[in-house]
């Protein structure tokens, strides 16, 4: 959580934040942006390198086609228009893990704009947040601070990841709330994976976020809208979204607080210090004209035309909120149940093969989310390592849709399963537990139940229905499990009644 600033609520809600994002993207392509050294994270130190990503001299760029065919499809995927014609440029900029001195990007002639995500707002409404651009981009390498017997006044450097093939996704300011960055950032990772351009396994860095963060008076929003935005600060390479969330947070409140004492905030990158709770100062903030763009001359011109774009977007999967819609009403599920089984990719997959072949799509999906789901939290395992496979979660279902176990016997099934390792078929076919649905054989059993509990009979003639469930309970214990839920609720309420 972030660090507590003090400010009261009065004062907090005289101000209007407004926020914009910076995510980067690594590219799941088999080589780098402009080489043909693996993209691949991790290995020995520097390994992964040659000439042109090294930034020797006579060494040229060659630009990897696959990497086009991710851009164009995460910027349709966001809703961006497609810009024919787009122009690598040199961003020019001196750190110790960029060896060429410049980094090759895409700046006034993107690949990509105007695009679009849509998130709740606090009140739970659709909120259309502007992405302004999409363009392609070389990841630099990476600076390695701690681990080293001499890390207090040494800096080593890993290239591995110089020239990485990166999208940079740019954000209108249209964010107001920590929340709001949170659900854009959550919106955005699901997009990515469904199109699997990308891992975004944000540990491994393939997927970072810096969020620029200013504050006005609402007083001078009303009155003069954009006009009235104030100085940004970057928060940068924050490497989770809760901490992305905290650290807005505590951006907000700290220039609030700023302004509040009669102070200017500065223009700057700063980074989040989630152990304090804070952010705090790295550098001054540059501007566009500090990088000195000018067009990369080893790389020609991008033309992506129509007949191109068209076999790219063949490969476009059926996005997130697309499939939601679908699973509702081709299968009747509720909102919230379509929006989980369709929170990756590989889940709804899942849940379709199965609902294909099962009596009850709707009990498919009850066992995925509760039981399955339940379990495999428990034992720390993704769906991938599962005992019960599909096949299994189907006849699970089949089972209870047709009454022939009880939940309990369900539930007592697939707790065997994850125990033992193995798929419920198996486990089903050893155990075979038996329900009984013969009335004469239940009512034989709640006439014993009730003749031993007159107390809890008289409750009922009195008028407490509701100790009905105890009769049920009852029984069930003395059916060791077995009796048929519903066929032992109506002869229950039946035999009281009578």
């Amino acid at each position: 959580m972030p660090a507590a600033t003090g400010l009261s609520p009065e004062i907090l809600a005289k101000y209007q934040p407004v926020i914009g994002l910076e995510v980067h993207v690594q590219l799941l392509t088999q080589s780098k942006a402009f080489c043909g050294c693996r993209n691949e994270y991790g290995g020995e130190p520097n390994t992964h390198t040659c000439p042109t990503c090294l930034g020797l001299p006579g060494a040229l760029p060659v630009l990897n086609k696959q990497a086009v065919e991710f851009a164009v499809l995460a910027a349709k995927a966001i809703g961006c228009e497609i810009r024919e014609t787009s122009i690598f440029s040199r961003k020019n900029y001196f750190y110790p893990d960029s060896p060429k001195g410049y980094q090759i990007s895409q700046f006034d002639k993107p690949i990509a704009e105007n695009g679009v995500i849509v998130v709740p707002d606090a009140q739970g409404n659709p909120k259309r947040i502007g992405v302004t651009r999409l363009h392609m981009e070389e990841d630099a390498g990476k600076s390695l601070h701690d681990g080293f017997a001499d890390s207090v006044s040494r800096t080593y450097i890993d290239l591995n990841r110089c020239g990485t093939p990166l999208v940079e996704i740019v954000s209108e300011p249209d964010l107001r709330t920590a929340d709001e960055v949170f659900e854009y950032l959550t919106k955005l990772k699901e997009i990515l994976l469904y199109t699997a351009v990308s891992d975004c396994n944000m540990e491994e860095g393939s997927l970072r976020c810096d969020a620029n963060v200013s504050v006005m008076l609402k007083s001078d929003w009303e009155a003069r809208g954009t006009a009235a935005y104030g100085t940004k600060a970057e928060v940068k390479n924050v490497n989770s979204f809760r901490y992305i969330r905290s650290a807005v947070e505590y951006e907000i409140e700290r220039q609030i607080g700023v302004i509040e004492e009669g102070g200017r905030v500065v223009q700057e990158s700063r980074l989040w210090n989630s152990a304090e709770g804070r952010t705090f100062s790295m550098r001054s903030k540059e501007q566009a004209h500090d990088y000195r763009y000018f067009p990369e001359p080893d790389l020609p011109p991008l033309v992506v035309g129509a007949e191109w774009q068209k076999q790219i977007l063949s490969a476009m999967p059926e996005l997130p909120e697309a499939r939601r819609a679908r699973l509702s009403a081709e299968y009747g599920l509720s909102a919230q149940d379509a929006a989980t089984l369709t929170t990756t990719r590989s889940l709804g997959d899942r849940f379709e093969v199965a609902a294909k072949t099962a009596k009850s799509p709707k009990r498919v999906a009850s066992i995925l989310l509760s039981e399955i789901t339940m379990r495999l939290r428990a034992a720390e395992i993704e769906f991938e390592q599962s005992p019960v496979t599909l096949d299994g979660v189907v006849l699970a279902a089949d089972l209870a849709e047709a009454g022939e176990i009880s939940s309990k016997q369900l539930k007592q099934l697939l707790d065997a399963c994850f125990a033992e390792g193995k798929d419920f078929a198996y486990i089903y076919e050893r155990d075979k537990p038996q329900q009984i649905s013969d009335t004469s054989a239940i009512e034989a059993m709640i006439d014993e139940v009730i003749a031993a509990n007159p107390a809890q009979v008289a409750q009922f003639k009195g008028g407490k229905r509701t100790v009905a469930a105890f009769f049920v309970g009852q029984v069930m214990r003395l059916s060791k499990g077995q009796a048929n839920p519903a066929v032992l609720n109506e002869l229950v309420v039946k035999k009281l009644d009578a």
